[in-house]
Protein backbone atom coordinates (compact mmCIF):
# COMPACT_ATOMS: atom_id res chain seq x y z
CA UNK A 1 0.00 0.00 0.00
CA UNK A 2 1.75 3.44 -1.17
CA UNK A 3 2.18 5.58 1.76
CA UNK A 4 0.37 9.40 1.29
CA UNK A 5 2.56 12.41 1.99
CA UNK A 6 0.25 15.30 2.42
CA UNK A 7 0.84 18.62 1.90
CA UNK A 8 1.17 21.46 4.88
CA UNK A 9 -1.35 24.24 4.96
CA UNK A 10 0.07 27.58 2.62
CA UNK A 11 -1.15 29.61 5.17
CA UNK A 12 0.48 27.30 8.25
CA UNK A 13 4.09 27.72 5.59
CA UNK A 14 4.09 31.51 5.65
CA UNK A 15 2.88 31.90 9.32
CA UNK A 16 -0.02 34.12 8.29
CA UNK A 17 -3.76 34.04 9.08
CA UNK A 18 -6.27 33.35 6.34
CA UNK A 19 -7.11 36.87 6.48
CA UNK A 20 -3.55 38.22 5.96
CA UNK A 21 -3.06 41.22 3.49
CA UNK A 22 -1.64 40.81 0.22
CA UNK A 23 1.64 42.82 1.79
CA UNK A 24 1.81 40.35 4.98
CA UNK A 25 1.60 37.21 2.77
CA UNK A 26 4.84 38.98 0.63
CA UNK A 27 6.68 39.99 3.82
CA UNK A 28 6.64 36.34 5.47
CA UNK A 29 7.90 34.80 1.95
CA UNK A 30 10.70 37.01 2.13
CA UNK A 31 11.63 36.61 5.26
CA UNK A 32 11.36 32.67 4.62
CA UNK A 33 13.01 32.73 1.46
CA UNK A 34 15.94 34.67 2.45
CA UNK A 35 16.57 32.08 5.89
CA UNK A 36 16.13 29.13 3.84
CA UNK A 37 17.61 29.87 0.58
CA UNK A 38 19.94 27.26 -0.81
CA UNK A 39 22.74 29.92 -1.07
CA UNK A 40 22.55 30.61 2.59
CA UNK A 41 22.63 26.56 3.85
CA UNK A 42 24.82 25.03 1.03
CA UNK A 43 24.66 21.17 1.52
CA UNK A 44 21.10 21.68 3.86
CA UNK A 45 18.32 19.08 2.13
CA UNK A 46 15.66 20.38 4.63
CA UNK A 47 16.13 23.92 4.36
CA UNK A 48 16.20 23.65 0.32
CA UNK A 49 12.77 21.62 1.11
CA UNK A 50 11.08 24.76 2.91
CA UNK A 51 12.12 27.55 0.83
CA UNK A 52 10.92 25.43 -1.99
CA UNK A 53 7.78 24.79 0.05
CA UNK A 54 7.57 28.69 1.31
CA UNK A 55 7.91 29.62 -2.89
CA UNK A 56 5.24 27.01 -3.78
CA UNK A 57 2.74 28.33 -1.25
CA UNK A 58 3.80 32.19 -2.06
CA UNK A 59 2.41 31.23 -5.55
CA UNK A 60 -0.22 30.06 -4.89
CA UNK A 61 -1.49 33.10 -2.32
CA UNK A 62 -0.40 35.50 -4.06
CA UNK A 63 -2.97 34.75 -7.24
CA UNK A 64 -6.36 36.03 -6.06
CA UNK A 65 -7.58 33.90 -8.45
CA UNK A 66 -5.59 30.38 -7.03
CA UNK A 67 -6.05 31.70 -3.46
CA UNK A 68 -9.59 31.79 -3.83
CA UNK A 69 -9.40 28.17 -5.31
CA UNK A 70 -7.33 27.47 -2.43
CA UNK A 71 -9.48 28.82 0.48
CA UNK A 72 -13.01 26.64 -1.01
CA UNK A 73 -11.22 23.56 -2.38
CA UNK A 74 -7.74 23.37 -0.45
CA UNK A 75 -4.51 21.43 -2.22
CA UNK A 76 -6.98 19.74 -4.65
CA UNK A 77 -8.70 22.89 -6.13
CA UNK A 78 -5.04 23.91 -7.18
CA UNK A 79 -3.98 20.26 -8.97
CA UNK A 80 -3.96 20.30 -12.53
CA UNK A 81 -3.41 24.02 -12.83
CA UNK A 82 0.38 23.87 -13.46
CA UNK A 83 2.81 24.39 -11.14
CA UNK A 84 3.70 27.90 -9.42
CA UNK A 85 3.97 30.70 -11.95
CA UNK A 86 7.07 32.41 -11.18
CA UNK A 87 6.77 35.35 -13.34
CA UNK A 88 3.73 36.32 -11.31
CA UNK A 89 6.05 35.92 -8.71
CA UNK A 90 9.04 37.68 -9.83
CA UNK A 91 6.68 40.87 -10.92
CA UNK A 92 5.23 40.94 -7.29
CA UNK A 93 8.57 41.67 -5.83
CA UNK A 94 8.72 44.40 -8.37
CA UNK A 95 10.78 43.59 -11.05
CA UNK A 96 9.54 43.59 -14.55
CA UNK A 97 8.40 40.40 -16.82
CA UNK A 98 10.30 38.17 -18.62
CA UNK A 99 13.64 39.22 -16.42
CA UNK A 100 14.41 35.52 -15.60
CA UNK A 101 18.37 35.63 -14.77
CA UNK A 102 18.72 31.47 -14.87
CA UNK A 103 16.48 28.86 -16.93
CA UNK A 104 17.08 25.19 -15.28
CA UNK A 105 20.19 26.25 -12.69
CA UNK A 106 21.85 27.86 -15.72
CA UNK A 107 21.93 31.89 -14.46
CA UNK A 108 24.24 34.02 -14.51
CA UNK A 109 25.22 36.11 -11.35
CA UNK A 110 25.29 39.74 -11.73
CA UNK A 111 26.30 42.71 -9.72
CA UNK A 112 22.97 45.30 -9.78
CA UNK A 113 24.71 48.05 -7.16
CA UNK A 114 25.58 50.50 -10.00
CA UNK A 115 22.57 53.03 -11.12
CA UNK A 116 23.37 56.59 -13.30
CA UNK A 117 22.84 59.53 -11.25
CA UNK A 118 19.39 61.46 -10.67
CA UNK A 119 18.77 64.37 -13.29
CA UNK A 120 17.46 67.83 -11.92
CA UNK A 121 15.77 71.03 -13.21
CA UNK A 122 15.17 74.49 -11.90
CA UNK A 123 14.06 77.72 -13.52
CA UNK A 124 16.33 80.03 -15.29
CA UNK A 125 15.88 83.76 -15.17
CA UNK A 126 17.29 85.80 -18.19
CA UNK A 127 16.94 89.50 -19.38
CA UNK A 128 14.77 89.88 -22.85
CA UNK A 129 17.80 91.65 -24.48
CA UNK A 130 19.39 88.35 -23.40
CA UNK A 131 16.97 86.07 -24.63
CA UNK A 132 16.74 87.63 -27.88
CA UNK A 133 20.60 88.42 -28.64
CA UNK A 134 22.06 85.37 -26.80
CA UNK A 135 24.92 85.56 -24.28
CA UNK A 136 27.05 83.45 -21.61
CA UNK A 137 25.58 83.57 -18.39
CA UNK A 138 26.48 81.21 -14.80
CA UNK A 139 24.03 79.05 -12.80
CA UNK A 140 24.51 78.49 -9.23
CA UNK A 141 22.56 75.42 -7.75
CA UNK A 142 23.14 72.54 -5.44
CA UNK A 143 23.50 69.04 -6.12
CA UNK A 144 24.62 65.86 -4.24
CA UNK A 145 28.33 64.90 -4.47
CA UNK A 146 30.74 62.42 -2.87
CA UNK A 147 31.11 62.78 0.95
CA UNK A 148 34.60 64.46 1.05
CA UNK A 149 35.33 62.72 4.57
CA UNK A 150 34.81 59.25 3.85
CA UNK A 151 35.06 60.03 -0.65
CA UNK A 152 32.10 58.31 -1.12
CA UNK A 153 31.99 55.35 0.61
CA UNK A 154 29.54 55.84 3.58
CA UNK A 155 31.60 54.66 5.61
CA UNK A 156 33.31 56.11 8.89
CA UNK A 157 36.60 57.21 8.46
CA UNK A 158 38.95 54.50 9.21
CA UNK A 159 36.79 51.70 8.53
CA UNK A 160 35.05 50.78 5.73
CA UNK A 161 31.88 48.68 4.42
CA UNK A 162 32.25 44.58 4.90
CA UNK A 163 30.68 41.99 2.25
CA UNK A 164 26.96 41.28 2.98
CA UNK A 165 26.06 38.05 4.91
CA UNK A 166 22.72 37.68 3.31
CA UNK A 167 24.31 37.54 -0.19
CA UNK A 168 27.80 37.00 0.17
CA UNK A 169 28.85 40.23 -1.84
CA UNK A 170 26.95 39.18 -4.63
CA UNK A 171 24.54 41.57 -4.61
CA UNK A 172 22.26 39.07 -5.51
CA UNK A 173 19.93 36.08 -4.12
CA UNK A 174 18.79 33.06 -6.18
CA UNK A 175 15.97 31.82 -5.58
CA UNK A 176 14.85 28.22 -7.03
CA UNK A 177 11.17 26.90 -7.28
CA UNK A 178 11.20 23.12 -9.09
CA UNK A 179 13.17 23.93 -12.13
CA UNK A 180 13.45 27.42 -12.26
CA UNK A 181 15.59 29.95 -10.74
CA UNK A 182 15.59 33.62 -10.80
CA UNK A 183 18.06 36.01 -9.22
CA UNK A 184 17.01 39.34 -7.36
CA UNK A 185 18.99 42.15 -6.32
CA UNK A 186 19.76 41.55 -2.79
CA UNK A 187 17.39 43.05 -0.14
CA UNK A 188 20.01 43.37 2.62
CA UNK A 189 22.46 45.54 0.34
CA UNK A 190 20.39 47.10 -2.10
CA UNK A 191 22.77 45.17 -4.70
CA UNK A 192 25.74 46.41 -3.29
CA UNK A 193 27.34 43.49 -2.04
CA UNK A 194 28.51 45.08 0.73
CA UNK A 195 26.86 46.75 4.09
CA UNK A 196 28.10 49.59 5.97
CA UNK A 197 28.92 48.93 10.01
CA UNK A 198 30.39 52.33 11.10
CA UNK A 199 28.27 55.02 9.24
CA UNK A 200 30.44 58.49 8.37
CA UNK A 201 28.68 61.22 10.37
CA UNK A 202 28.97 64.33 7.55
CA UNK A 203 27.13 62.09 5.36
CA UNK A 204 25.18 59.71 7.17
CA UNK A 205 26.28 57.16 5.61
CA UNK A 206 25.04 58.26 2.65
CA UNK A 207 27.92 58.82 1.04
CA UNK A 208 27.09 61.87 -0.63
CA UNK A 209 26.74 65.76 1.05
CA UNK A 210 24.39 68.71 -0.97
CA UNK A 211 27.33 71.09 -2.36
CA UNK A 212 26.85 74.35 -4.15
CA UNK A 213 27.98 74.07 -8.14
CA UNK A 214 28.40 77.04 -10.78
CA UNK A 215 28.07 76.28 -14.21
CA UNK A 216 28.26 78.59 -17.53
CA UNK A 217 25.26 78.79 -19.08
CA UNK A 218 25.31 79.43 -23.30
CA UNK A 219 22.00 81.32 -23.97
CA UNK A 220 21.21 80.77 -27.89
CA UNK A 221 19.33 83.84 -29.49
CA UNK A 222 16.26 84.02 -29.84
CA UNK A 223 15.24 81.41 -26.89
CA UNK A 224 11.77 81.92 -25.65
CA UNK A 225 10.66 81.50 -22.29
CA UNK A 226 9.31 78.23 -20.84
CA UNK A 227 11.91 76.47 -23.16
CA UNK A 228 14.42 74.25 -21.64
CA UNK A 229 18.32 73.77 -21.54
CA UNK A 230 19.87 70.38 -21.43
CA UNK A 231 23.30 70.63 -19.58
CA UNK A 232 24.66 67.11 -20.45
CA UNK A 233 26.66 65.28 -17.32
CA UNK A 234 26.00 68.13 -14.68
CA UNK A 235 23.27 66.58 -12.40
CA UNK A 236 23.81 64.00 -9.78
CA UNK A 237 26.68 61.49 -10.36
CA UNK A 238 25.88 58.22 -11.04
CA UNK A 239 27.07 55.53 -8.32
CA UNK A 240 29.72 53.23 -8.89
CA UNK A 241 30.97 54.85 -12.25
CA UNK A 242 28.04 55.22 -13.64
CA UNK A 243 27.25 58.29 -15.77
CA UNK A 244 25.51 61.45 -14.04
CA UNK A 245 22.65 62.75 -14.91
CA UNK A 246 21.74 65.86 -16.41
CA UNK A 247 20.68 69.61 -15.74
CA UNK A 248 18.04 71.13 -16.96
CA UNK A 249 17.00 74.97 -17.35
CA UNK A 250 13.76 76.32 -17.53
CA UNK A 251 14.15 79.42 -19.00
CA UNK A 252 12.21 82.56 -17.49
CA UNK A 253 12.51 85.36 -19.67
CA UNK A 254 12.16 89.17 -18.45
CA UNK A 255 9.66 91.48 -19.14
CA UNK A 256 11.33 94.68 -21.17
CA UNK A 257 9.96 98.12 -20.19
CA UNK A 258 8.99 99.22 -23.97
CA UNK A 259 9.35 96.02 -26.06
CA UNK A 260 6.88 92.81 -26.13
CA UNK A 261 7.43 89.46 -27.88
CA UNK A 262 5.38 87.49 -30.23
CA UNK A 263 6.47 84.83 -31.42
CA UNK A 264 9.52 86.05 -33.18
CA UNK A 265 7.89 89.60 -33.86
CA UNK A 266 8.55 92.51 -31.37
CA UNK A 267 5.95 94.94 -30.52
CA UNK A 268 6.10 98.33 -29.46
CA UNK A 269 3.92 101.67 -29.26
CA UNK A 270 5.00 104.86 -30.02
CA UNK A 271 3.85 108.40 -29.69
CA UNK A 272 3.53 110.30 -31.89
CA UNK A 273 1.67 114.45 -32.13
CA UNK A 274 -1.85 115.29 -33.47
CA UNK A 275 0.58 117.13 -36.32
CA UNK A 276 2.27 114.46 -37.37
CA UNK A 277 -0.79 112.08 -37.85
CA UNK A 278 -2.46 114.29 -39.46
CA UNK A 279 0.41 115.91 -42.06
CA UNK A 280 2.61 113.06 -42.03
CA UNK A 281 6.24 112.43 -40.60
CA UNK A 282 9.30 110.36 -40.76
CA UNK A 283 10.36 109.70 -37.24
CA UNK A 284 12.99 107.38 -35.52
CA UNK A 285 12.02 104.41 -33.59
CA UNK A 286 14.21 102.49 -31.52
CA UNK A 287 14.44 98.88 -32.50
CA UNK A 288 16.50 95.39 -30.39
CA UNK A 289 19.10 95.72 -33.45
CA UNK A 290 19.28 99.93 -32.94
CA UNK A 291 17.82 102.65 -34.11
CA UNK A 292 15.62 102.61 -37.26
CA UNK A 293 13.17 105.28 -39.77
CA UNK A 294 9.47 104.97 -39.88
CA UNK A 295 7.19 106.74 -42.22
CA UNK A 296 3.92 107.65 -40.89
CA UNK A 297 1.26 108.55 -43.62
CA UNK A 298 -0.91 111.03 -43.47
CA UNK A 299 -4.23 111.02 -41.66
CA UNK A 300 -2.96 108.08 -39.35
CA UNK A 301 -5.41 107.05 -37.01
CA UNK A 302 -4.47 106.39 -33.02
CA UNK A 303 -3.88 102.47 -33.11
CA UNK A 304 -2.54 101.96 -36.26
CA UNK A 305 0.18 99.28 -36.88
CA UNK A 306 3.11 99.46 -39.13
CA UNK A 307 5.85 97.09 -39.67
CA UNK A 308 9.57 97.24 -39.97
CA UNK A 309 10.69 94.43 -41.65
CA UNK A 310 13.29 92.19 -39.89
CA UNK A 311 13.75 94.10 -37.16
CA UNK A 312 12.17 91.34 -34.78
CA UNK A 313 13.83 88.51 -33.14
CA UNK A 314 15.94 85.47 -34.65
CA UNK A 315 14.12 82.23 -34.54
CA UNK A 316 16.06 79.98 -32.40
CA UNK A 317 15.96 77.44 -34.49
CA UNK A 318 15.80 79.01 -37.86
CA UNK A 319 17.89 82.04 -37.13
CA UNK A 320 15.84 84.16 -39.64
CA UNK A 321 14.61 87.43 -37.71
CA UNK A 322 11.02 88.11 -37.06
CA UNK A 323 9.75 91.69 -38.17
CA UNK A 324 8.92 94.82 -35.43
CA UNK A 325 5.69 95.84 -35.09
CA UNK A 326 5.08 99.36 -34.51
CA UNK A 327 1.90 100.59 -32.72
CA UNK A 328 1.45 104.60 -32.57
CA UNK A 329 -0.42 106.57 -30.17
CA UNK A 330 -1.70 110.08 -30.96
CA UNK A 331 -1.37 112.55 -28.32
CA UNK A 332 -3.32 114.65 -27.45
CA UNK A 333 -1.75 117.98 -26.20
CA UNK A 334 -2.75 118.80 -22.19
CA UNK A 335 -1.62 122.22 -22.30
CA UNK A 336 -1.43 124.60 -25.57
CA UNK A 337 0.00 127.95 -26.32
CA UNK A 338 -2.45 131.19 -26.65
CA UNK A 339 -1.52 131.06 -30.68
CA UNK A 340 -1.42 127.23 -30.80
CA UNK A 341 -4.88 127.18 -29.49
CA UNK A 342 -6.01 130.49 -31.94
CA UNK A 343 -5.02 128.01 -34.69
CA UNK A 344 -6.71 125.28 -33.11
CA UNK A 345 -9.87 127.37 -33.08
CA UNK A 346 -9.75 128.71 -36.71
CA UNK A 347 -9.21 125.03 -37.72
CA UNK A 348 -12.45 123.76 -35.93
CA UNK A 349 -14.62 126.49 -37.34
CA UNK A 350 -13.30 125.03 -40.85
CA UNK A 351 -13.96 121.51 -40.06
CA UNK A 352 -17.67 122.70 -39.12
CA UNK A 353 -17.87 124.01 -42.75
CA UNK A 354 -15.92 121.55 -44.39
CA UNK A 355 -17.29 118.23 -42.72
CA UNK A 356 -15.58 115.27 -44.10
CA UNK A 357 -17.92 112.71 -45.95
CA UNK A 358 -16.33 110.20 -43.04
CA UNK A 359 -17.59 112.42 -40.59
CA UNK A 360 -20.85 113.36 -42.32
CA UNK A 361 -22.01 109.88 -42.43
CA UNK A 362 -21.14 109.03 -38.83
CA UNK A 363 -23.27 111.76 -37.64
CA UNK A 364 -25.67 111.05 -40.07
CA UNK A 365 -26.32 107.85 -38.94
CA UNK A 366 -26.40 109.27 -35.47
CA UNK A 367 -29.05 111.59 -36.16
CA UNK A 368 -31.24 109.09 -37.46
CA UNK A 369 -30.77 106.42 -34.54
CA UNK A 370 -32.48 109.38 -32.52
CA UNK A 371 -34.74 110.17 -34.86
CA UNK A 372 -36.05 106.76 -35.69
Amino acid sequence: MATTVSKRDYYEVLGVPKDATGTQIKKAYRKLALKHHPDQNPGDGEAEARFKEASEAYAALSDDEKRERYDSYGHAGLEGAGGPDMESVFESFGFGGGLFEGLFGGGRRRRSGSRGGASLQMEFEVDFMDAVKGASKSATFDRQEPCLECHGSGAEKGSKPVSCDTCGGRGAVLQSTGFFQIQTSCPSCQGKGTVIKALCNPCHGEGRVPRKREVSVDIPAGIEDGMRLRLAGEGEPGSSGAPAGDLFLVVRVKEHEFFQRQDDHVLLEVPISFTQAALGASIEVPTIHGRDSLKIKSGTQSGSLFSIKGQGIPNVRSGRNGDQIVRVAVEVPKKLTKRQEELLREYAETEEVNVTPERKSFFDKIKSYFEG
